[in-house]
Formats: structure tokens, C-alpha cells, sequence
């Protein structure tokens, strides 16, 4: 949906650059590309119209100020009308409660939630400095208690031991207990799932949930499961009283359909969206800044969270003091770089939160070529011993084709990399005692700089 969508509107802004103002003949032609481009990303038909329609009235009433042209104003109406339809601003979660603060996490099997547990404890542990205790009532699915046992590990949460031969009643209970006793914050309930809504599942459940009383009962739904998220949606919320929904796999390509269609079913907020596989990869819900990415503005708020998060600010110190007192800059640092940028999700975790004007650019491409190039730099240099790192122009023939045998490579590669480090440390020495400014002034220098 966010390439269609964006794709559509791209094209209507040029074609409208023309026109002075908004008519009812412009709105209509946009309403039919945002129609079909909703269409196309599998949203549901009612949820469609009613967008449609807000959308309609929202336009026509719109004025054009300042710099705007009617095309730019229409996608205005369209990105606000997106957020509002996902809900306004962000949704947290309210733990508010006696300890434990019981969550429960309900969804049909394969949607994701035991990693979407799992990534949740690790949430609240960072961002809200809480004791997690994580339960699996899964008795059917094979390994499940498991999978959960594993990731909630990797969380750094603790795990509450179960069995496929008890009843989940008794594992829910015997949980909220150990919790009580040992003054656990966070109680997260990963329920079982069914590969298609059956009674069965929905009156396990409810006995659940009526045990337990949960503070937040989380929905957790593929965001690439379009249509079908429908449905699905729809049963859970006449079984359970929901209090949120979790999109997952919100890295895929259908970014939007089913998070428009599920918040507007379920009437209760998208909390959080599962961005990728990682255990980080779980990051509070915003309705404006999905909206913005649907419609191809990128979301440069979430980027520089992501850098933020990724950078070591203290290694980004040193070498910041390193290059500036002269000293060399070597391959230990530059591995250090490509260790950074691994850190942020990779290439193509930071190319998807910009602006489609920017990432069109790079479409020619392929990134999944870079991630292996970068990997296989990475290698090299890991090949090399401590003194190579430090000193690169001991590296000659013989070394070169050990580190070449040592990664795994052809010789010309481990020249390709020393090449591209070249080039890297000259930039490193332009940028010594002020040599940035000194090469600027010789591109033509910053607006406003004497030359």
C-alpha cells in the first residue's frame, strides 16, 4: 500500500501543478487513485468507503495558502484523514495497577506472538524499567513453551516454566502467583493460537481472561494478512474486550492495509508495530508518523531514533578527537563504522525511513548486494591481524592473499577494500584542522561564506 498509495499521489501533485484551486473535478480524480490504491492493499471495502468519504469533505473545504499548489493540499487532507483513521498520536500502555500488571497477548497462530512477547518484555524493561515475568498457556502448538523459553532469554525477562499436560487455566493462575510472590511488575500471557477462528479457542480464551484480569488484552495481527485481518479482528472483539492491537511484520510490503482496517473494526488503538525480526524490533505505534510513511514522506523521526539508539556516542567521541589531533585513522576504526551501521537494522532499514523522493534514487541499486558487500568487508578486515588493522601498509601481496584465504574471498576483493579505506582516510585528513572548510571553499564554499 505505502508505494501505491505513494506512487498515485506523486503523479496526481504533477499532473494538478497547474490548477489554481481545488474543484470538485480534481477531488474526485485523487479520491479514485487513493481508491484503488486502498483497494489494491487489501483494506476492507466499508472501511474504504467511510475513508472516502471523510476524505471528500475534508477536501472540499480545504483552502490553498502560501506555496501550496491543490495537488500538495489534497495529500494534506489524505495524510491527516490516514492518521486520524489509525488513531491520534501515541497509545501507551496503561499499567496502572496493583503488581503484577497482567498482559494478555491473543491472535491467531502465526501472527507473531510469542516474538511479539518476547520483544514486548524487552520493551518494558528498557523503556519503563519494570520486572517482567513472561508464561506460555500454549499447550498445543509443538515447542511453543520453548520458543517462548528461548526468546524471553534474549529479552532478558524472566520465564515461567510450564507443560503441555497441564490445563492453561492452571499455568495462568500458577503464574499470577509466582508473580505476586516475587514481586514481578509485568505479567505477559502468551495464549495459544488456531490456524483458522474456532469456538474452542475463543472459550479458552475468555476462562483466561476472566482469571486473570488483565490490565491490557493486546490483539496481535499480520499486518500482511489484509482482508483477512477483517475477520479476524471482528471475532476477537466480540469474544474479548481488547485494549489494543499489535501489528507484526510491519516490514513487509504491505505497510498500511491492515493497520487501517484493524483499528477502524476493533475501535481500540494500534499500540505498538513489530518494524523486524530482531528483538528490538518493536517500537511504540504513531499514527502521523505511519501516515507519512504510507504516503512515501519517510519517517525521518523514527531514523534518527535509530541512529540514537545504534550509535556509540563515546567510540564517536574518540574518533571525532582522533582524526582532529592527526592521528591516523585505521581499519579497526572503520570497522568500527560498519559495526554502527549494523547496529541501526542495516541499509535497508535506514533507506525505508526515508522520504520516497530519496529512496527513488537509490532504486537502481540493489541492496541486497550493499548488506553483502558490507558483510563481506567485515570479514576481511576480521581476517587481518591486530598490527595490519593498525598499520594497513604492511598489507602486501603474501598478506593479501592470507586474509584473502582467512574470509573467504578473491585477492581483488581485499584491494577493493583497501582501495575504498584509501579514500575513506583521505576524507579523514581533509577534515583535520579545518580542512573540511578549506575543501568546501574549493566546491564553491556554503551560501553566505566568504571565498
Amino acid at each position: 500500500m505505502a508505494s501505491t498509495l505513494s506512487d498515485r499521489l506523486s503523479r496526481l501533485v504533477k499532473t494538478m501543478r497547474g490548477q489554481a484551486r481545488i474543484t470538485e473535478s480534481n477531488v474526485q480524480d485523487m479520491l479514485r487513485e487513493v481508491r484503488m490504491a486502498l483497494l489494491e492493499a487489501d483494506v476492507a471495502l466499508p472501511v474504504v468507503r467511510e475513508f472516502i468519504a471523510r476524505v471528500k469533505d475534508k477536501a472540499l473545504g480545504q483552502s490553498v495558502v502560501g506555496s501550496l499548489n491543490p495537488g500538495q493540499a489534497l495529500v494534506g487532507v489524505v495524510h491527516d484523514e490516514l492518521a486520524a483513521t489509525m488513531g491520534e498520536g501515541v497509545s501507551d500502555l496503561n499499567l496502572a495497577t496493583q503488581p503484577p500488571a497482567v498482559i494478555l497477548m491473543a491472535g491467531l497462530q502465526g501472527a507473531g506472538k510469542t516474538t511479539t512477547t518476547a520483544k514486548l518484555a524487552k520493551h518494558l524493561i528498557e523503556r519503563r524499567k519494570k520486572k517482567v515475568l513472561t508464561v506460555s498457556a500454549d499447550v498445543y502448538r509443538p515447542a511453543a513453551i520453548e520458543q517462548l523459553k528461548t526468546v524471553t532469554k534474549q529479552a532478558g525477562a524472566e520465564w515461567f516454566a510450564s507443560t503441555p499436560d497441564q490445563k492453561p487455566r492452571d499455568i495462568a493462575l500458577a503464574a499470577l502467583d509466582y508473580a505476586r510472590k516475587h514481586f514481578i511488575d509485568v505479567l505477559l500471557v502468551d495464549t495459544a493460537g488456531r490456524l483458522a477462528i474456532d469456538e474452542a479457542l475463543m472459550a479458552e480464551i475468555r476462562e483466561l481472561h476472566g482469571v486473570l484480569n488483565p490490565v491490557e488484552t493486546l490483539f496481535v495481527v499480520d499486518a500482511m494478512q489484509g482482508q483477512d485481518a477483517v475477520n479476524t479482528a471482528k471475532a476477537f472483539k466480540d469474544a474479548l474486550p481488547l485494549t489494543g492491537v499489535v501489528l507484526t511484520k510491519l516490514d513487509g510490503d504491505s505497510r498500511g492495509g491492515a493497520a487501517l482496517s484493524v483499528r477502524q473494526i476493533t475501535g481500540v488503538p494500534i499500540k505498538f508495530a513489530g518494524v523486524s525480526e530482531k528483538i528490538d524490533g518493536l517500537e511504540a505505534f504513531d499514527a502521523q508518523r505511519h501516515a507519512g510513511r504510507v504516503l512515501g514522506m519517510g519517517d525521518i523521526v523514527a531514523l534518527v531514533e535509530e541512529v540514537q539508539k545504534g550509535v556509540d556516542v563515546e567510540a564517536a567521541q574518540k574518533l571525532a578527537a582522533k582524526v582532529k589531533s592527526g592521528d591516523g585513522f585505521d581499519l579497526n576504526d572503520f570497522l568500527s563504522q560498519i559495526s554502527q551501521m549494523k547496529k541501526m537494522g542495516g541499509l535497508s532499514s535506514l533507506m525505508d525511513k526515508l522520504p520516497s523522493q530519496l529512496t527513488a534514487k537509490a532504486q537502481g541499486a540493489d541492496m541486497d548486494r550493499a548488506e553483502r558487500d558490507v558483510r563481506r568487508m567485515e570479514g576481511i578486515i576480521n581476517s587481518m591481524t591486530a598490527l595490519e588493522r593498525r598499520k594497513p601498509d604492511l598489507i602486501k601481496a603474501s598478506r593479501k592473499r592470507r586474509i584473502a584465504a582467512g574470509a573467504g574471498v578473491h585477492v581483488q576483493e581485499v584491494n577493493r577494500l583497501l582501495n575504498q579505506f584509501e579514500q575513506m582516510q583521505g576524507m579523514m585528513k581533509k577534515m583535520k584542522g579545518g580542512g573540511l572548510m578549506k575543501m568546501m571553499k574549493r566546491m564553491g564554499g556554503l551560501p553566505g561564506m566568504p571565498r
